[in-house]
């Protein structure tokens, strides 16, 4: 069964944000790439293209911590799962030279230039992968203050090397972080 018509504009539209950024990309090319009229389109986001990246952020939020939720249940420390989900990251940019799911940077990286509804949405984001990191801190014995402080530390090193690996093409500052951040976190006992 394919997507129905809602699903399908997210995807396409996600993807191409990734591509070409927010302001990159117009109503008519979404609407091409959907085959959909303006009427269609409206109909599903009446607030239009802004309510579009909303709903956008949101998908690609719930995908991204499921896979980090996924990934750190499987590893006892939150050591071992941040050294699993760069280890991830990286095969994933060498095999497709982007890391899919994960690059709200592009999207992002515009923010000034829209509103504070989509800010909030994006604060939303990362603060939920901050929370994740967080809990399995805490659960490996660190107080509350240094688990978040080493959460925010961690999403915003990570969320950099995403970044630089997308400017530079290459996976080497995933690497360089993957092969250093683990090492930052002591063991509590």
């Amino acid at each position: 069964m394919g997507l129905d018509k809602k699903e399908l504009i997210v995807q396409t539209a996600t993807n191409l944000f990734r591509k070409k950024g927010y302001l990159g990309v117009g109503i008519s090319e979404i609407l091409t790439e959907c085959n959909l009229s303006k009427g269609g389109f409206y109909h599903h986001f009446p607030n239009g293209k802004e309510e579009l990246l909303i709903t956008c952020l949101n998908s690609m939020n719930e995908v991204i911590t499921q896979d980090i939720k996924e990934i750190f249940g499987r590893y006892q420390t939150t050591q071992a799962a941040i050294q699993a989900m760069l280890e991830e990251l990286i095969i994933q940019f060498d095999r497709d030279e982007t890391i899919i799911g994960y690059t709200f940077n592009s999207i992002v990286s515009e923010i000034g230039s829209v509103s504070e509804r989509v800010r909030e949405a994006c604060e939303d984001s990362f603060t939920k992968i901050q929370e994740i990191y967080s809990a399995k801190l805490m659960a490996d014995g660190y107080s509350k203050e240094e688990a978040n402080s080493f959460a925010l530390m961690m999403t915003a090193t990570i969320e950099g090397g995403i970044m630089l690996c997308l400017t530079k093409k290459t996976s080497e500052p995933l690497q360089t972080i993957a092969s250093l951040l683990p090492n930052t976190l002591k063991v509590v006992e």
